[in-house]
């Protein structure tokens, strides 16, 4: 994080650990803010490779698991870096500033994804760079969320992945129950004079917060820690608009296609309350009643609710959840309780 945004942070009130916001002084009362109300969140937990050179755009539609074909400069596109056995190693939402392409995904897993793009670079002409610092990223969330920034940019993306740039802002719309936005700042007075816009009608929220909101929207995230345990479909990707069965190959395509095509999946991706306040992290294991020898689920992520508990995403054996007796941490801990997602499992 930049020392002058850090000093900005610090003095609107912000609480750090290792360099990410927290929350503000009462991180209760930004969770049940941010379910309802104006929230605007640094997202410093999240990171940016940029990908240069004239074959990008067909070295990265090679690569991913979506059409990247697609993305313009005024879209953006969730997609999955797999292993060739079809398992995630990154996931992302692309998009383009000019004629680079901007990969954002979560900062503990970038050095994992640039080694493994670089291992199939072979004569292409493309680079990649970690440019996290580059941008100052804030999220944006509400429902008057569209309105406020419409104060500062002139140029606003209505649909969900649309994209619009304005002088120092780039602005992608992500989804959520309330209209969400992610800003990409390339000056600090740019990200300065958005913040303390926000400010006015708004609340500052920590990652927690806005983790939460994409969680209640059902949008997996892969850390370092479940890093190669999920096949596309386990985390609905093949409902989320992450995955295209109609593009050439990319590693692990034959796998994500044969799940597609001959139902052998076995695993989805779950909402759930868990009634602790132990949260649980990113490939915690889930088992069910009875039974500690094997897990039958890995949760994604999840955050503490304002109700109490935590609200968590979880991939989990589909007979398993039909069944409803998951657990978290042991047999006989809290119960996994299933709620319902903002969207159809059928793809």
């Amino acid at each position: 994080m930049k020392t002058e945004w850090k000093s900005f942070l610090t003095d609107a009130g912000a609480e750090f650990t290792d360099n990410r916001v927290m929350h503000f002084g009462n991180p209760e009362r930004e969770q049940e803010v941010a379910l309802s109300g104006l929230v605007f969140a640094d997202l410093e937990y999240m990171g940016v490779i940029a990908v240069h050179g004239q074959d990008a755009g067909s070295f990265l539609q090679s690569q991913f698991t979506n059409d990247t074909s697609t993305v313009s400069e005024h879209s953006s596109q969730l997609n999955a870096y797999c292993t060739p056995k079809g398992r995630i190693l990154g996931l992302m939402r692309i998009f383009r500033q000019g004629d680079t392409w901007c990969l954002r995904l979560p900062a503990d897993s970038i050095e994992a994804v640039i080694q493994r793009l670089r291992m199939f670079v072979m004569r292409a002409d493309v680079t990649f760079e970690d440019v996290s610092e580059n941008f100052l990223r804030i999220g944006v969330s509400g429902k008057t969320a569209g309105e406020e920034l419409g104060t500062i940019a002139t140029d606003m993306p209505i649909e969900v992945g649309g994209v619009t740039h304005n002088g120092d802002l780039t602005l992608v719309r992500v989804p959520g129950l309330h209209p969400r936005f992610e800003v990409y700042a390339t000056s600090l007075d740019a990200a300065r004079s958005l913040w303390n816009s926000l400010n006015v009608r708004g609340a500052p929220v920590g990652e927690p917060a806005w983790r939460l909101l994409e969680i209640q929207a059902g949008l997996p995230n892969i850390f370092t820690a479940t890093a190669e345990l999920f096949v596309p479909q386990m985390t609905n990707l093949d409902v989320i608009k992450g995955v295209s069965f109609k593009k050439g190959c990319y590693p692990g395509q034959e796998i994500v296609a044969r799940m597609q095509y001959l139902g052998t999946l076995k695993r989805r991706m779950y909402l759930g309350r868990i009634a602790s306040d132990k949260i649980a992290s990113p490939g915690d294991s889930l088992f069910p009643a009875g039974d500690d020898t094997q897990a039958v689920g890995r949760i994604v992520d999840a955050q503490p609710h304002p109700d109490g508990g935590q609200l968590a995403l979880a991939v989990l054996q589909i007979a398993s959840a039909d069944a409803g007796d998951v657990f978290f941490g042991t047999a006989d801990g809290p119960v996994f309780k299933l709620l319902a997602l903002p969207y159809s499992l059928e793809a």
